[in-house]
């Protein structure tokens, strides 16, 4: 019985200890619905994996940049890259409340950033874990 509780203990604080604001509020992925803007044939690639066409919606870590390519016959390839920004607000609370624990642990599982939709009209936040992007239309013959 006492290793039992001993057990429930180590993972309780295992379980505090090992947290910061942004797992909490964030994690370390998204979703991400990418759409090609008035081409709903587009083949949709992230990062060279096919999503599927027109519109798709999949997880991606918040630490990698995204890069979209849309293919269609009779068109060029269109390719996009979506940046990432640092999520101040996480940081300054993650110190706050976590200290330096809850700063590395933000920072190693990519928690501290979010997609640049400040800078990036073609980015639409819908809340804190969904996204939005809008991948401007290739230039067909």
């Amino acid at each position: 019985m006492k290793k039992r509780i001993s057990i429930v203990a180590l993972l309780l604080s295992m379980t505090v200890l090992l947290n910061s604001c942004g797992v909490m509020f964030g994690g370390s992925k998204y979703n991400g619905t990418i759409i090609a803007k008035d081409h709903p044939n587009a083949e949709i690639y992230v990062n060279g994996n096919k999503l599927g066409n027109g519109q798709a919606t999949a997880l991606f870590p918040r630490n990698r940049n995204l890069t979209v390519e849309l293919k269609e016959p009779g068109c060029e390839t269109k390719t996009q890259t979506f940046r990432n920004a640092f999520r101040t607000g996480n940081f300054i609370l993650s110190i706050i409340t976590f200290g330096v624990a809850g700063l590395a642990v933000d920072l190693g599982n990519g928690a501290s950033y979010r997609p640049d939709y400040v800078k990036d009209p073609a980015i639409k936040k819908v809340s804190i874990k969904d996204y939005t992007f809008t991948v401007d239309p290739p230039v067909c013959k």
